[in-house]
């Protein structure tokens, strides 16, 4: 798989289900061993097994939107994460509180770092500075 935004997360843009700059986004782990994410079925957080997510981030904060590309501030430190599994990718979602209703976005799992298999010390997400940023519509 490659970097890409989760079907269902698009049209919850569409429908405005989705407000990148005000709603709380956050970022969780993915243990694909426990379970692949789906991008073109899995359309909220609790799609991933609870099994499979092994960190959930803080909200981001400095989210921008520049000609349909979403940015933030780097995770500094994202967490510190226990010594655990490896997962293979990360997937952002629209943070409702309650996992079943709270909209996946877009999943990465080809970005520096990953995979990781979690020792103990704090993990820090840099969001890329390409033009992309963290992913575009």
């Amino acid at each position: 798989m490659a970097n890409a935004l989760y079907d269902l997360g698009r049209q919850n843009y569409l429908e405005a289900d989705i407000d990148w700059l005000l709603d709380d986004i956050k970022v969780t782990s993915i243990d694909e061993d426990d379970d692949v994410p789906d991008l073109v079925n899995d359309e909220f957080l609790s799609d991933i097994l609870a099994g499979a997510r092994e960190f959930q981030s803080g909200n981001f904060a400095g989210k921008t939107s520049t000609i349909g590309v979403a940015d933030a501030s780097d995770l500094l430190p994202a967490f510190a994460l226990a010594a655990g599994d490896e997962f293979e990718s990360i997937s952002l979602y629209f943070d409702t509180t309650v996992a079943a209703t709270s909209p996946l976005i877009c999943n990465i799992d080809t970005a520096t770092g990953l995979p990781l298999t979690p020792d103990g010390s704090n993990v820090d997400i840099l969001w890329s500075n390409a033009p992309n940023k963290i992913y575009k519509l």
